[in-house]
């Protein structure tokens, strides 16, 4: 079973910044990671993605140029960055990975999650 722990949430000024991180426990290295977001009462939102190589990177169409996503393998870790943070930002973050290296945007096809990271962007 892959553990994965998302650290980083917290509270912003709209306008800033904040990094989420994620590390895995996988012992396996190709596999693709993600980020999802979702808010009460939604459905889960793809946010971004990113295979093991980060030769394939996918992101949601609200977030481009904004925040960007990465990964350092030999820390087992995936990263959001997130700038130019706005209140609609608001939300539950979760990091999934897949025993694939392929990126998706569904979340169905993502068979890890982490316990999810508060982010709160004020006005």
């Amino acid at each position: 079973q892959v553990q994965l722990v998302e650290t980083g949430g917290g509270l912003v000024q709209a306008g800033g910044s904040l990094r989420l991180s994620c590390t895995h426990s996988a012992t396996f290295g190709l596999f693709a990671m993600g980020w999802f977001r979702k808010a009460p009462g939604k459905e889960r939102e793809f946010v971004a993605a990113i295979t093991w190589n980060g030769g394939n990177i996918l992101y949601e169409d609200s977030v481009k140029g904004r925040f960007t996503i990465s990964r350092d393998n030999a820390k087992n870790t995936v990263y959001l960055q997130m700038n130019s943070l706005k209140p609609e930002d608001t939300t539950v973050y979760y990091c999934t990975a897949k025993d694939s290296v392929v990126v998706d945007v569904r979340s169905h096809e993502y068979t890890y999650w982490g316990q999810g990271t508060q982010v709160t962007v004020s006005s």
